[in-house]
């Protein structure tokens, strides 16, 4: 049966796309076969991670002007050339992997325009006007179905826009697992808390599973003027030195219960992982699927967490 997992955020900038592409390559690289379509249509960015310039795009398909066969790319050579790389250094052992393919949103304005500014149309079947956007909504579910039947697809992984808009709704009406992805901050809190009370409460209510993902987790980075940071993490540089040990494999879950259990109360939603800030992914030139090139590395531990978390 096929799952389908939707990354959406009260605003932008939580890292949704990062979380997104890193999940389904994991997962894919764990054996299975996975689509990650990119359905954050106002501000599409997977063309920009994966550096591709597909000749079809999703929006093609949903209004008809092309096969899905034309608007899914194969990226499975990739994991085979990233996962080689690391089995030349001896870094992981040979297993055979799945496959992962991705589909891409239009970035051109035109195109953006399109998706929302929509007038109706007559309709001699029903006999009545109906939206066009209601037509594109159709398409948009008879993707997920085709990739189910004729793909056979273990997991679909869908970025989504953040807030509450047309697209962003669409995207979470056809998952079955919502994650709703925050920093620690005040407009994250309270908004989040808003699309749990407005929109997930309704989604939870017929059987949705929805969960709080926290990214950028701080403290686990030592900046350069510890001296002047908080309690806890000048506390941490200190045990670091003393027992000779990177903070930045310290067990995260140390130092984030208290917060995690606030965001829960806060939400009435489960925290499902968090994924702390490391700096040499969050200052690095491009990031790029950290979980195939870094196997090693505690971000990828912690998605391998959440993969466990998402299985049971």
């Amino acid at each position: 049966m096929t799952k389908c997992i939707a990354f959406h955020s009260y605003k932008g900038g939580t890292g949704k796309t990062t979380l997104a592409a890193n999940l389904a390559a994991l997962l894919a690289k764990n054996g299975h076969r996975v689509f990650l379509l990119d359905l954050d249509v106002y501000a599409p960015s997977l063309q920009s991670y994966f550096k591709a310039d597909p000749k079809k795009l999703i929006n093609d398909f949903l209004f008809e002007d092309a096969e899905l066969t034309e608007v899914v790319t194969d990226f499975t050579p990739l994991i085979d050339e990233l996962l080689h790389s690391n089995r030349s250094n001896n870094q992981i052992k040979d297993k055979e992997h799945g496959q992962l393919w991705v589909g891409f949103s239009s970035r051109k304005k035109e195109e953006i325009y399109k998706m929302d500014d929509i007038h109706p149309v007559w309709s001699p079947a029903m006999g009545k006007q109906s939206t066009s956007k209601m037509q594109l909504l159709r398409r948009f579910i008879l993707l997920t179905e085709l990739l189910h039947s004729e793909y056979q697809a273990d997991y679909i992984i869908i970025d989504t826009s953040p807030g509450i808009r047309y697209w962003s709704i669409n995207a979470l009406t056809v998952a079955d697992t919502l994650l709703l992805t925050l920093k620690m901050g005040d407009l994250d809190i309270d908004g989040t808390t808003t699309l749990v009370a407005e929109i997930y409460d309704s989604f939870t209510k017929f059987g949705t599973k929805a969960f709080l993902l926290w990214n950028r987790v701080a403290g686990f980075c030592i900046p350069h003027n510890a001296a002047d940071v908080n309690t806890t993490t000048a506390s941490l540089q200190t045990e670091a030195s003393e027992n000779l040990v990177p903070p930045v494999i310290r067990d995260s879950s140390l130092l984030t219960k208290q917060q995690t259990d606030f965001l829960t109360s806060k939400t009435e939603m489960k925290v499902i992982t968090s994924i702390p800030c490391y700096c040499d992914i969050q200052f690095s030139t491009r990031e790029f699927l950290t979980v195939l090139e870094h196997p090693h590395h505690p971000f990828t531990k912690q998605f391998q967490q959440l993969v466990q978390a998402l299985e049971t």
